[in-house]
């Protein structure tokens, strides 16, 4: 979608109350108005902490809150039928849907089972350090509250390969179990990233496979969601990921668009995975988003290279760009959360450039009470400058350490459309831009009002822009 923009619409400590999805449906007119074209929502579906889940403790895929299961009907963000309302009402409203989907690991089991298993090391999970030894271990899922609804599959041991808990004596380690081997196709942290958490799901079990392939059928035709968010690819097999996601694309006809979260600051990594999928997904640009962090945490960071190794540099058309989200937000094992006198330059940074995907976190654009983070309000200006300006030919002026700055021409189809943007880490500045002789003569403003004077464009469609001290300037016509 030409210029579109997705909101990742929730944050860890959201406190919604079982009712995000009537939420989320209420204020939908107003995303699309304001420039959102699609929106990631969180995991649809039951997870281990009931009501209280985020949504990353999966526990039974298939109930998208409709039956009483961990001590709940809804989910923490309500129920079946509001959630398949308020996919309708975005999309009504000519938002694009993404569901976040996660299959690397079950939690919660029903019953546990004992089986044999060896201890691994938690360093080098290649690295076998006990010898095989009988474990009690939460693997079977029988989902008694579902009764067999929508699928009898249950599962058991042998549909993972390793789990983190001995329930026979409270140890915590990993243990692979007996007969299996991690995955190869992950990335290679630890020795082998394969196990994350919770029970493994083993991708080359056959019944596992074809079992995920009904759920994907399923989902998609109960929910009509657009697209996915995959959580932690770099844990599960790509070449598992490449035949789901062909699976589901030529049984639908639908483009369906995935992007996967495979969280590393090495873009090589990136550019692997992307190989391996044979490009069916885009990835988030993690390193982007680390460039982000450094350069909001270091006055002498160099503007110059902040493109450097990114996604987004590299394959624009599978980056999916970002400045913050629930994982790198303050309190979260990944955080790494953008310092916010530099928010705005980074999110002028990501859209409004021609070159990738963004994606706009809520913690920014609406605050995080539970640390006191304010919401962001300009953000929604840039996100306006998007949908009506940020179009046309782009010069590039990345040509200073602590002053850059871009300018796109505009398009004929846009009326009004072309900017100037100037973004400085340090103290004034000025450049000297083009913008197209089309624009002699003609007045411009900066609309985030950091910069009173206004700038007139010569003959030859120059114009000297300016900005202030640790800002970003957008000027328009």
């Amino acid at each position: 979608m030409i210029n579109g923009v997705i909101i990742q619409y929730f944050e860890w400590y959201m406190n919604c109350n079982q009712n995000l999805w009537s939420k989320i449906a209420e204020e939908a007119e107003e995303l699309a108005q304001m420039g959102i074209t699609a929106i990631w929502l969180p995991p649809a579906y039951k997870g281990i902490g009931g009501k209280d889940e985020v949504g990353y403790g999966v526990y039974d895929v298939y109930d998208l809150g409709e039956f009483n299961q961990k001590g709940t009907v809804k989910t923490k963000y309500g129920s079946k039928d509001e959630y398949i309302n308020c996919v309708q009402v975005l999309q009504q409203c000519g938002i694009e849907v993404y569901a976040d989907i996660v299959l690397n690991h079950k939690m919660g089991a029903d019953f546990v089972q004992t089986i044999p298993a060896t201890k691994v090391d938690w360093e080098n999970h290649q690295q076998d350090i006990a010898s095989e030894e009988m474990v009690k271990v939460a693997t079977k899922f029988t989902f008694p509250g579902r009764n067999k609804k929508y699928s009898d599959f249950e599962w058991n041991w042998t549909h993972f390969d390793g789990i983190d808990y001995n329930m026979q004596n409270g140890e915590k380690a990993i243990f692979k179990f007996k007969d299996k081997n991690w995955e190869k196709a992950v990335d290679e942290e630890f020795g082998n990233y394969d196990y994350l958490m919770g029970a493994d799901i083993d991708f080359t079990n056959d019944e596992v496979r074809e079992e995920c392939k009904r759920w994907g059928e399923w989902y998609l035709e109960i929910t009509k969601v657009n697209g996915f968010r995959l959580d932690a690819v770099k844990h599960i097999s790509a070449k598992f990921y490449k035949e789901w996601i062909q699976h589901l694309r030529k049984l639908t006809k639908k483009e369906l668009f995935t992007v996967g979260e495979y969280w590393s600051g090495d873009v090589k990594k990136l550019h692997r995975y992307i190989e391996e999928t044979e490009g069916e997904m885009s990835l988030f640009d993690v390193p982007l988003h680390y460039h982000f962090a450094s350069a909001s945490k270091d006055e002498n960071y160099d503007l110059t290279t902040i493109f450097n190794d990114t996604l987004v540099k590299d394959n624009a058309n599978k980056a999916v760009t970002f400045v913050d989200n629930h994982d790198t937000q303050p309190g979260q094992a990944l955080e790494s959360f953008v310092e916010r006198w530099f928010k705005l330059i980074a999110y002028s940074i990501i859209l409004l450039r021609k070159e990738g995907y963004p994606c706009v976190f809520f913690g920014d654009l609406y605050g995080i009470p539970q640390y006191d983070i304010k919401p962001i309000e300009d953000i929604k200006t840039i996100i306006k400058m998007r949908k009506e300006r940020a179009y046309g030919v782009q010069h590039d002026y990345i040509d200073n350490r602590n002053c850059i700055g871009w300018t796109r021409e505009g398009d004929e189809e846009h009326v009004k459309s072309g900017l100037a943007v100037l973004m400085s880490n340090g103290g004034y500045a000025e450049k000297k831009m083009y913008i197209g002789k089309k624009f002699a003569n003609e007045k411009f403003i900066d609309i985030m009002s950091n910069i009173e004077d206004n700038v007139i464009i010569d003959e030859e469609g120059f114009g000297i822009f300016k900005v202030k001290e640790k800002s970003v300037s957008i000027w328009i016509n």
